[in-house]
């Protein structure tokens, strides 16, 4: 086979708006590339272990167990609520906008583990799209193929952001970037009930 399909569905689910998206872009909007490379490096990281144990089975074996699926669900939700609250005060009080910085790294790794998206696209991709190789094998292939795909993607919408600060040379403009910036996040807040 040319191609492998699970490229494709990994490249759809993980480009498409979600909480790491919306992040990425602020922050390269907010600090550039440069400053939001430990970010990125996180989410890659963190996505790659995430879909490698879902390969494993351990998200099923999270998704059999509804008290713990709905505390996970819980703490994404606060945190990305969290998230957009200190986005979108940062262009609106100073001593908020002097203590700014984008995500480190061990926070974007532990991020993943509570992203909803994240598990759901998982688990898609390890039940739709396995290959019949042996556990270990397996879980490599998925790691392997969600944290090369993110990569890009990250990078993608990092650059993105980077290219918007460009258009937003007033504190009017900034204020309407993070406002919009900070609702999206907190709408995606509600999707990890869905």
């Amino acid at each position: 086979m040319l191609f492998d399909p699970l490229y494709a569905f990994v490249f759809a689910g993980l480009f498409s708006p979600g909480p790491n998206v919306i992040l990425v872009t602020s922050s390269g909007a907010r600090f550039g590339l440069r400053r939001t490379l430990p970010h990125i490096a996180g989410i890659v990281v963190g996505v790659g272990v995430t879909s490698g144990l879902t390969a494993l089975g351990v998200g099923a074996l999270l998704m059999s167990m509804p008290g713990l699926t709905f505390a996970l669900r819980l703490a994404a939700a606060g945190w990305i609520l969290w998230m957009a609250w200190v986005l979108f005060m940062s262009t609106r009080r100073p001593q908020v906008a002097a203590h700014a910085r984008p995500m480190r790294f061990h926070e974007a790794v532990l991020f993943q583990w509570v992203t909803p998206k994240v598990w759901a696209i998982a688990l898609a991709a390890a039940s739709g799209y396995a290959a019949g190789l042996p556990p270990m094998q397996e879980a490599a292939r998925l790691a392997a193929a969600f944290s090369g795909i993110n990569l890009f993607v990250c990078f993608f919408w990092t650059l993105a952001g980077t290219a918007l600060a460009w258009l937003l040379t007033t504190p009017a403009r900034w204020r309407a970037f993070t406002t919009v910036m900070a609702a999206l996040l907190a709408a995606s807040a509600g999707m990890v009930f869905l």
